[in-house]
C-alpha cells in the first residue's frame, strides 16, 4: 500500500506539472515549489524556535486563523512558519503579518518530508482539518515532534475506517492529538482505539465572531443601500445566478440586491451582468451618484464577509453544485439565510435548518416562495436573527479550549 500511495502522490504532482502549461494556478503550484530547499534554508535564521502551521488552502487558513493568533500570543518566543498546499492560500497570505515565514509545503515523500523538517526544525506542528500526509506525519513521529490536527471532523465513510484503509488508519495513530468539531468524531476515533482526541468545536465560529467584532464600515455599500433593505447573494455560481435572475424582477422595490460571484473572471462577470439586465452595475463602474442602480455586482475579491453586515436577507451559493459555501459569515450578523439542496455535509447548515435560522430550496419557485414568506413576516425575521446570533455564541470558544489543552500538556 505504501508503494501505491507514493506512486499516487507522484502521479498527482506530475499531472499538475502538465496542467501548469495552460493553467495559472497549476503553474503557481509548480513554480512555488521550485528550489524549495534553498528558499527555506536562505530565509530561516539560525537559533530560532519555530512552530509549523499548515493549511491546505485559503479556506483552511481562515478556519485556523484564531488558533494561529493564539499560538503567536502564547508562544511569543517562537517564529511561525506557515505553509500551504495550494496557491489559493499561498498567493493570498504570503505577506500575512501573522506569519514570520510562508512557504509551499513540498510534495509528500520520504526525502522531502525529512529534509523539510530538518530545515524548519519545528518544536511542534499544527495541521488544519484534513491535510493528512503519510511521510510528514511519520517523520514528525520519528523526530518526536508533536503534531496536532485542528477542527478535524470524521465520518464512518472515510477511508481511515474501511477494511482497506489500514494504511491510512496508521496516520491517525501517529498524530499527537486531534481537536475535533463534534462528539460523533470523538466517538468514531474512540471506537477505532484512537483515544488522543478532544472535542473543542469548529474554530470557524471564533473566526467569524472575531471578524464581526472588528469589522470596518464599507462606505460604498452603505451609500448603495441607503434606506433600502438589502438582499445579498454570496459565493454564487451559474446555477444560483439563473434562479436569482428569475427572482430579482419580482422582488419588492424597497429591496436592493448585491451579487458576489464565487469566481471573479471578466468573462463570467460580463455574462452575469447581461443575465441580470439593465438594473445591474459592476462595483468597479459604480458611481455614488448612481443611486438608481438596483443590483450591484461585486467584481473584486475580499469584500463579501464585510458586506454581510448590511444584509437583511442572504442567499449562499454552491448548493446546486458540489456544496454550499460559508454560511457562518452571514449567520454571525443574525441574517436569515437561504441556500440550495447540497448542504447536508455541512454541520452548521444542517443545524441551522433544524433550528429554522436557515432554509434550503431546490428551485427558482422555492427561492421565490421562501423570500416572499420571510419579507412579509418581519416579526419572524427578528426571531431568526436571535436564533442565528445565539447559535454563533453557543459554538464559539474552540480556540480557548485548544490553547488551554496545550498549557496543561506542554
Amino acid at each position: 500500500m505504501i508503494l501505491l500511495y507514493l506512486v499516487s502522490v507522484k502521479l498527482y504532482a506530475f499531472a499538475i506539472v502538465i496542467a501548469s502549461l495552460f493553467n495559472k494556478k497549476a503553474a503557481q503550484w509548480v513554480s512555488g515549489r521550485k528550489n524549495w530547499k534553498s528558499k527555506i534554508a536562505s530565509a530561516l535564521k539560525p537559533g530560532e524556535k519555530r512552530i509549523l502551521f499548515h493549511c491546505a488552502s485559503f479556506g483552511e487558513f481562515e478556519q485556523g486563523k484564531p488558533v494561529l493568533e493564539a499560538l503567536k500570543n502564547h508562544y511569543p518566543q517562537h517564529k511561525i512558519v506557515l505553509t500551504f498546499f495550494s496557491p489559493s492560500g499561498f498567493e493570498n497570505k504570503k505577506n500575512d503579518p501573522l506569519a514570520d515565514y510562508v512557504f509551499y509545503l513540498p510534495v509528500d515523500g520520504p526525502f522531502n518530508s525529512k529534509k523539510f523538517i530538518e530545515l524548519v526544525q519545528p518544536d511542534m506542528a499544527f495541521f488544519v482539518k484534513y491535510d493528512f500526509w503519510h511521510y510528514y506525519i511519520k517523520a514528525f513521529k520519528d523526530k518526536k515532534i508533536p503534531v496536532y490536527f485542528v477542527s478535524s471532523i470524521f465520518r464512518p465513510t472515510q477511508i481511515f475506517f474501511q477494511w482497506y484503509g489500514k494504511f491510512f488508519d496508521k496516520m491517525l495513530r501517529r498524530v499527537t492529538h486531534f481537536f475535533v468539531q463534534n462528539q460523533g468524531s470523538l466517538e468514531l476515533l474512540y471506537k477505532n482505539s484512537i483515544p488522543q482526541v478532544t472535542v473543542t468545536g469548529d474554530t470557524r465560529f471564533d473566526r467569524v465572531f472575531e471578524a464581526s467584532q472588528s469589522r470596518k464600515p464599507l462606505p460604498e455599500i452603505e451609500n448603495f443601500k441607503g434606506k433600502h433593505k438589502l438582499f445579498v447573494a454570496g459565493s454564487t455560481w451559474s446555477a444560483d445566478e439563473q434562479i436569482l435572475a428569475g427572482l430579482i424582477p419580482d422582488l419588492e422595490t424597497d429591496y436592493k440586491i448585491i451579487v458576489v460571484p464565487h469566481e471573479i473572471k471578466e468573462e463570467k462577470i460580463n455574462k452575469l451582468k447581461s443575465l441580470l439586465g439593465n438594473e445591474a452595475i459592476r462595483f468597479s463602474e459604480w458611481d455614488k451618484k448612481q443611486t438608481s442602480a438596483r443590483v450591484l455586482i461585486i467584481d473584486n475579491m475580499g469584500m463579501l464577509s464585510a458586506i454581510y453586515q448590511y444584509a437583511d436577507l442572504a442567499y449562499i451559493g454552491g448548493g446546486f453544485g458540489k456544496g454550499i459555501h460559508n454560511i457562518l459569515e452571514a449567520a454571525v450578523y443574525g441574517t436569515p439565510i437561504i441556500f440550495g439542496p447540497k448542504f447536508k455535509k455541512f454541520r452548521e447548515a444542517d443545524e441551522l435548518v433544524h433550528w429554522k435560522g436557515a432554509f434550503s430550496i431546490n428551485s427558482e419557485r422555492g427561492l421565490r416562495d421562501k423570500v416572499f414568506e420571510l419579507i412579509h413576516e418581519p416579526g419572524r425575521i427578528d426571531k431568526i436573527k436571535e436564533i442565528n446570533t445565539r447559535y454563533i455564541n453557543n459554538n464559539k470558544g474552540a480556540t480557548d479550549l485548544i490553547i488551554n489543552f496545550l498549557k496543561m500538556n506542554p
